[in-house]
């Protein structure tokens, strides 16, 4: 038995091994959370396990080439390196990033140990690019309520959400909700098919995101009988759900802020779709700085001379990809905690062969709260290691206090401790200031394809021959197309900050006027800057 590790859904898992690889893995029926279901990617990833990326021994940079090394070298080598920057530049020039995909334990010993050597730079939230709603929030943000009381909604406002391929499974629950009479209305850059009934849509660029919302919160405040805000004050049972593009975006504390006017007005709940499998226990690990630390984007705008990565590939994983390889580039040294060989190769010091999410015990939990622990279904790969017991080596070298733990079990129940996750659930907000969001020139549109969104995924070979796979293009809608000159089918250079590519230009009249839609957290599109930002189409 296992559980999902790519969406927050927390879907279980059967996962079926012989002669210790993963050969197969099906649902597990729980009518709370997947009911019979499982979507394509929590099935199929697991062929990303046994992928020839797999990184199976320690490796050490020397003199500019890669050398296979015993573990006990490579963690002294990963202490001594952080202990003379600490004692050098200071523990604030050490910074680590993590993935929302990895355990609560892993989480909570990364942030144990830079916090017991002085740092307080360590964060999760990668594609985040809002950080004004940190100190104003009271608590993690979730769902807001289960899964199925999604179901029983009459009205539900779908805030910035990819939701078909950000979360299939969800996406299937608001289905049936509207088969049984519930109205769904859509605030978004794009209009996908949600292959539902959409009662009311605003589609409208980035930029216009936040007045789009506030135009609602003012008509339902009106009581308006017409159009979204007319929608959910006639509805009995509301719910006003954020997706990843709100979450990423510019001004996502803004949105958070008017989610919650609407809901208040409407006497509904509002919440968050999390983005990973992990994203509410990265809050409950504490994996996010307090106080003096740095965020993640201001981990990679102000360069430190140390990074910690935890199943983190920055040059896909990062809300600016272009920002996180200069970071990694100009650092003295870069720990590369991960179950493969990928981009690090070319920036990283040291690589530590860390098991994935069917090798190793741990706990995720879901956007709904729901704490799951699991076993390890195989035995890791070569010399790979559980990541916690990885970081309990290193707090020991690094002689950091409480670092003796015997299994993964007792780190869980020491992160968990006196928490009371029903109360530490709070996605209330107060206090936010309102931020501008520059405008000028084409607007980037950038999603996260469904089978990019983390290292597993990303090399699974039956994901990867899917369209959705495909190399990313540059959409825009008609109009925006014959400004530029260009037609479906051309090659277009596609500039950011100071990095390019070339794309396939593609049509798509869902778009709103002025607005590129290019994917992020695909090796096509990494040379290219922030998510959310001007972005400039010229013929190739």
């Amino acid at each position: 038995r296992s559980v999902s590790a790519h969406d927050s859904l927390g879907s279980g898992l059967a996962v079926h091994t012989k002669n210790d690889r993963v050969l197969r893995v099906l649902p597990i029926e729980n009518e709370d959370i997947n009911e019979c279901w499982l979507s394509d990617r929590d099935r199929f990833a697991y062929v990303g396990l046994n992928s020839d990326d797999r990184l199976t021994r320690p490796m050490i940079k020397q003199g500019g080439a890669w050398q296979e090394v015993d573990w006990q070298t490579a963690l002294e080598f990963c202490a001594n390196g952080l202990r003379q920057i600490a004692n050098g530049a200071g523990a604030e020039q050490i910074g680590a990033l993590v993935t929302g995909n990895s355990t609560l334990e892993e989480m909570y010993l990364l942030q144990k140990l830079l916090r017991g050597i002085g740092s307080d730079n360590v964060d999760f939230r990668l594609r985040q690019s809002d950080f004004s709603a940190d100190g104003k929030m009271q608590g993690a943000p979730w769902l807001g309520m289960s899964v199925r009381e999604i179901v029983c909604a009459d009205r539900i406002l779908i805030v910035g959400s990819f939701l078909r391929k950000d979360h299939p499974l969800l996406a299937a629950r608001i289905r049936q909700a509207v088969k049984r009479g519930a109205e769904v209305s859509v605030i978004h850059s794009t209009d996908d098919d949600l292959l539902m009934k959409v009662a009311h849509k605003a589609i409208v660029a980035p930029g216009a995101l936040v007045e789009a919302l506030g135009k609602v919160a003012q008509g339902v405040a009106a009581k308006q009988t017409d159009g979204i805000a007319g929608s959910l004050a006639s509805g009995e049972r509301v719910a006003v759900l954020l997706g990843n593009f709100a979450q990423q975006h510019p001004q996502a504390a803004q949105l958070q802020a008017l989610a919650q006017q609407i809901a208040q007005a409407t006497r509904g709940k509002f919440g968050f779709i999390t983005e990973a499998a992990n994203t509410v226990g990265a809050y409950l690990a504490h994996a996010l700085p307090s106080g003096k630390g740095l965020n993640a984007a201001a981990m990679l705008a102000k360069p430190r001379k140390a990074y910690v990565l935890l199943n983190v590939e920055p040059e896909l994983d990062c809300a600016d990809s272009q920002q996180a390889l200069v970071a990694m580039q100009s650092a003295d040294l870069v720990i590369a905690m991960s179950a493969y060989k990928h981009g690090a190769t070319d920036y990283a010091d040291v690589l530590l062969p860390i098991a994935p999410y069917t090798e190793t015990s741990g706990t995720f939990v879901s956007a709904e709260g729901r704490v799951q622990s699991f076993k390890g279904a195989v035995k890791p790969q070569g010399e790979a290691r559980p990541a916690w017991k990885v970081l309990r080596v290193l707090g020991n070298l690094l002689n950091v206090d409480g670092f003796g733990y015997e299994t993964s079990e007792a780190v869980r129940d020491e992160a968990l401790q006196g928490v009371d996750i029903a109360e530490k659930l709070n996605n209330a907000i107060s206090g936010v200031d309102s931020k501008p969001f520059a405008t000028s020139g084409l607007q980037r549109v950038a999603d996260v394809p469904i089978y990019a969104t983390d290292a597993v995924v990303r090399r699974s070979a039956p994901l990867q021959a899917t369209a959705d796979a495909a190399r990313p293009r540059a959409w825009l809608n008609a109009k925006e197309l014959d400004k530029l000159g260009l037609h479906a089918g051309a090659q277009a250079r596609v500039k950011q900050g100071a990095g390019s590519v070339v794309l396939e230009v593609a049509l798509d009249d869902g778009l709103p006027e002025g607005v590129a839609r290019v994917a992020a957290g695909h090796p096509a599109t990494a040379a290219l800057g922030a998510m959310f930002g001007t972005i400039t189409v010229e013929r190739a």
